[in-house]
Formats: structure tokens, C-alpha cells, sequence
């Protein structure tokens, strides 16, 4: 009998310390690098198995390394603006300041769905403002966002001011956001992550922002999100260096072909 019980503890032993099996070990760093190498692209780029707690990446030195946040900042500042109460929803509508800007999606009034959707800038800017640097160093400092600081402009230091963000630190600062763990009320979470959605099929959903600090010598862009299904969720970090805008594009581009890849979409 003392036989018997021992090998039934030794099975549930093994099968509680065995390792799960994930989607990303059928794959290599040198499937990412083909990616980047066609787009000829200078970056790094990690994926995240929520469930099997595994990653993927693509110039894994890279991930540690800090970088202006740019428009990938705009995640944290609608959420510090929702808790702030200074704006209530995201429907609710700022009022477009009648200067014309170069990208014509901007010229008009804007709430926080169409604000994150068209990464308008002005936007952000005047919900920054509004915040004040108190507030925002506040819970910036709260959130654990990156290195915490906010030195510079009110209104700029996200695209050329003191704050920094590794890949890394991005990927941690989304699963809490997922998991509703960051230092904000549920529902103001809740809010972000609906108009962080980018992309929904039967079969998975994308919440996702670009991100591009392009106020700085060597050009900065991102894209950092997750994909979810119903077996898993998977989050993902693109840093890559822009030299000029037709680059800009392989942000998504790049992150795009990587799921196609893994077999995460279509």
C-alpha cells in the first residue's frame, strides 16, 4: 500500500513540475531575425506566454534598454486622466483648438477612443495640462512606470523629456493592465483596454499603440500590446531605431508578420 502511494505522489509530483508546452517553443530567435532582416530594420522585439509564463525575443540585449515611451504613453496618461476625473469617459469630447496640424485626423475635436485610435497628440497634450505635474508625477511614480521620471515640459516629456521605458518594463506594465493590477480604479482600466482594441476576428482580439519618439537624433518607434484567444494571452514589445518615416510602417508591419508567423493569426 505504501508502494501504491508513493507512486501515485511521485505522478502528481511530476505532472505539477512538469513544464507546459507552448505555442512559442516551435519557434527560434532566427525566425524573428528574418523578419527584421527583410524590412532591414535595427530593433528587438519579445513575445510573452501569459500562461506558460515563456517568451520569445528578437536581440534580447536590447530589451533592457531604455527608451522614450513616445506615443506608447498615451496608455498610462488615459488612464491617470480618467482617475484624475479629468475626463470622465471615453466619450467624452475636448474641443479641437482650431490650429492645423499635419495629420488631418487631428483636426477636429477628439475624445479618448478617437484620441488613442489616431494618436493625437494635441489631445494628450491638453489632458497632460490639465493633470498637472503633480498629479502626474503622483501616479506615474505609483504606476512603477518605467524609470519614473517626468522631467521636462508638462506637455512634451513623453516625446523628448527625461521619462525612459525598456521593451521589458512595457511587457510587465501590460500584464498588469491586464489583470487589472495597476493602481487605478477597475473601471478605468476596464476603459483602456476597450479602446486600446486594434483588431477583432471570432478568434482573437488585439489591443495594441504605436508609439514614435521622432524629436530625438536617432528616431524611436514601438508597438506594444496583446493578443488574446480563447486558450491564452500574449503580450508583445516592438522597439526599433527610424530613420526616416517610410519606416515607420514596420512597426506594425514587423509585429504583424511575427504573429502570422507564430500562428497566432491569419
Amino acid at each position: 500500500m505504501k508502494k501504491i502511494l508513493f507512486l501515485f505522489l511521485s505522478v502528481i509530483l511530476f505532472s505539477c513540475t512538469k513544464q507546459q508546452e507552448s505555442i512559442l517553443d516551435a519557434y527560434k530567435a532566427n525566425d524573428l531575425q528574418e523578419i527584421f532582416e527583410q524590412a532591414n530594420v535595427n530593433g528587438c522585439f519579445i513575445i510573452h506566454d501569459f500562461k506558460n509564463n515563456k517568451s520569445l525575443a528578437y536581440n534580447p540585449e536590447r530589451l533592457d534598454s531604455a527608451f522614450l515611451p513616445a506615443s506608447t504613453f498615451k496608455i498610462i496618461n488615459s488612464m491617470i486622466a480618467l482617475e484624475t476625473e479629468v475626463i470622465k469617459d471615453e466619450n467624452e469630447i475636448i474641443k479641437w483648438d482650431g490650429k492645423k496640424r499635419f495629420i488631418e485626423a487631428w483636426n477636429q475635436d477628439h475624445n479618448l477612443a478617437s484620441g488613442i485610435k489616431n494618436s493625437v497628440v494635441w489631445f494628450y497634450q491638453e489632458l497632460a495640462r490639465q493633470i498637472g505635474e503633480e498629479r502626474m508625477n503622483y501616479w506615474v511614480e505609483k504606476a512603477d512606470y518605467g524609470n519614473k521620471n517626468i522631467g521636462g515640459k508638462i506637455d512634451l516629456f513623453w516625446l523628448n523629456g527625461d521619462i525612459r521605458i525598456t521593451p521589458n518594463q512595457q511587457i510587465d506594465f501590460l500584464k498588469r493592465l491586464y489583470l487589472n493590477q495597476l493602481p487605478f480604479q477597475k473601471k478605468n482600466q476596464e476603459t483602456v483596454k476597450k479602446i486600446l482594441l486594434v483588431e477583432q476576428t471570432d478568434d482573437y482580439s488585439i489591443r495594441a499603440k504605436t508609439g514614435w519618439a521622432a524629436r530625438i537624433e536617432q528616431e524611436i518607434g514601438w508597438y506594444v500590446g496583446y493578443l488574446e484567444n480563447e486558450n491564452n494571452v500574449y503580450f508583445f514589445a516592438l522597439n526599433m531605431n527610424i530613420n526616416s518615416s517610410d519606416e515607420a510602417k514596420y512597426r506594425k508591419q514587423i509585429t504583424t508578420d511575427i504573429l502570422k508567423v507564430l500562428n497566432l493569426t491569419r
